[in-house]
């Protein structure tokens, strides 16, 4: 199996809906690890490498693949167990997150799955915060670890969460309240640290059951939700209810038509557009980016009638 060439079965392997598509792993030892085929590009044998003077110690070097010349980490020494031996006789996972591709270094693919999100649960309470899981599931009895990559790559790569001045300076939105929906504790906290710069009140929830039960505790409290909350930012890829469900049965509530919905994923693509027409999404933005849900909320204000701050 280490000498397969998965390309052509991710890319055969994407498809709508809250359909979860797993590509399962393993590095030293007998778990399984999953990680989303939407974010695979392709999976291939070991490959050289360059070592670089001062590199992170997870990074084992840079390779020139398919023409981009990107860092190859280990990702057994990256979550926090042994480095691989013989890595040599393993493969590369080539991964497009949060607009740049990297490569991680594993032992050996397993297979692909296609399960639902509703199947997909958060990991078990005590795992800690320290843990570089985001969720889990069952497959054939056996527990599948689905790794929070962006958690991975901010021990190397520090993504900024600084607004530009310009737009800092110009958007005030103190009385703004943001619901933000995501898995990955990184990302929610990225989002918040430059929503903050900018004024806007963050409310942090982990997926859309979570955000759901809210929506719902307010409402029971005579709130008006659509009101109450400027926007919603999610992500999309979340256990139990994913974004586009969350963004369905939000809209299947007359008293959320104007609950404004912008889905935020590291996953590109033609496919997220449709899906936000489809689901009824408000809008859709790539990961990660400050200036971007800088501009999203600017955008909002202005829908709304808030006026910008003077420059």
């Amino acid at each position: 199996m280490a000498d397969q060439h998965w390309g052509s079965s991710l890319e055969s392997n994407r498809v709508a809906g809250t359909r979860l598509e797993l590509l399962l792993f393993q590095l030293e030892g007998r778990q399984l690890y999953g990680i989303n085929v939407f974010k695979v590009q392709e999976v291939i044998p070991y490959q050289p490498m360059s070592r670089l003077a001062g590199a992170h110690p997870l990074v084992k070097g840079i390779a020139t693949l398919r023409g981009i010349t990107m860092p190859i980490m280990d990702l057994s020494l990256a979550i926090g167990g042994p480095a691989l031996r013989e890595p040599e006789k393993g493969n590369i996972i080539i991964t497009e997150y949060n607009r740049s591709v990297h490569g991680f270094l594993i032992r050996r693919v397993d297979r692909i799955i296609n399960t639902q999100w509703d199947k997909v649960q958060p990991p078990p309470r005590g795992t800690g915060r320290n843990a570089y899981v985001t969720a889990v599931t069952l497959v054939n009895d056996q527990i599948v670890e689905i790794l929070d990559v962006e958690k991975v790559l901010d021990q190397v790569v520090h993504a900024s969460t600084e607004v530009s001045r310009d737009l800092s300076e110009t958007v005030r939105a103190q009385d703004c309240k943001v619901l933000v929906v995501d898995d990955s504790s990184v990302a929610r906290n990225q989002i918040r640290a430059s929503l903050e710069q900018l004024g806007v009140q963050c409310s942090l929830v982990t997926d859309g059951k979570h955000a759901m039960e809210l929506i719902l505790r307010l409402q029971a409290d005579g709130v008006d939700v659509a009101r109450y909350f400027t926007m919603i930012v999610s992500d999309i890829e979340m256990p139990e209810m994913d974004g586009y469900q969350l963004t369905t049965r939000i809209r299947q509530d007359p008293r959320l038509k104007d609950l404004y919905i912008l889905l935020h994923s590291s996953i590109s693509g033609v496919f997220n557009v449709d899906m936000v027409r489809r689901t009824g999404a408000n809008k859709f933005i790539q990961k990660y980016h400050p200036d971007d849900l800088a501009q999203a909320v600017r955008d909002r204000l202005g829908q709304i009638g808030a006026a910008p701050a003077e420059g």
